[in-house]
């Protein structure tokens, strides 16, 4: 049982080293083409997205009993596009973002600082990038087959008790739904967002990972912060 016991550790270190990597996307597929971007509602003022000064940060969580050998990760997406619609009432408005899922970066060391003490360890640039392949494999976001993550604002609330935006979210060709809390600094000609939120990857479609019969995990629940920085108008 000892042996065994050993095998096990042994075998969960190697898929660690790896980023605990599923199968990577297909060699040699080619990105479909992106879909058109959606326009703003007509009678708005449209701001668009800034890439340069918008951020999606997504923290993920390690679990199980053997949670020790794994990391926690924090993967961050600068790669926005898309576009901010106000009126007069913030609940009058609409948004709609799209990220590139290759742009994701996992576990660079400034983002990691940033997180405090559950994201201090250190990870080894191999794990990065197996993780990082894990992530855009057909097991996950599937990016070759669907290259973007798109969110769409459905209905916004402004009321004195909170800014809640309820939103679509599209992963990996799953559509789902979560409400989102924000706060908007709103200016003539810039429009700040910020807002963080937990959410479940399997709401979103998504399969946590799990090995060793869920002796090392990837926690359901996740993280994400953003800053949305939209300009123009």
């Amino acid at each position: 049982m000892l042996v065994l016991r050993r095998w096990l550790l042994v075998g969960l270190a190697v898929v660690l080293a790896n980023g605990c990597s599923n199968p990577a996307p297909r060699a040699g597929a080619k990105p479909p083409a992106a879909a058109p971007m959606p326009p703003p509602p007509r009678g708005l003022r449209a701001y668009a997205i800034d890439a340069q000064r918008s951020e999606v940060r997504v923290l993920v969580y390690r679990a199980g009993k053997l949670a020790r050998l794994g990391h926690n990760h924090v993967i961050v997406n600068h790669a926005l596009a898309g576009w901010v619609a106000v009126a007069d009432r913030v609940s009058s408005g609409a948004f709609y973002l799209r990220m590139a899922a290759a742009e994701f970066s996992v576990d660079d060391d400034g983002p990691r600082s940033q997180e405090g003490a559950d994201f201090a360890a250190e990870v080894p640039a191999d794990a990065k990038a197996g993780t990082r392949r894990n992530m855009l494999s057909a097991a996950v976001l599937d990016a070759v087959d669907f290259p973007h993550v798109a969110v769409k604002s459905l209905a916004i609330q402004d009321d004195a008790a909170a800014r809640v935006a309820t939103a679509s979210i599209e992963v990996a060709g799953h559509e789902s739904t979560a409400v989102i809390p924000f706060t908007l600094d709103r200016q003539s000609a810039r429009l700040v967002a910020t807002g963080s939120v937990s959410l479940r990857q399997s709401s979103l479609g998504l399969t946590p990972l799990s090995v060793g019969l869920g002796a090392l995990q990837v926690q359901d629940e996740i993280r994400v912060k953003f800053t949305v920085v939209a300009s123009g108008g």
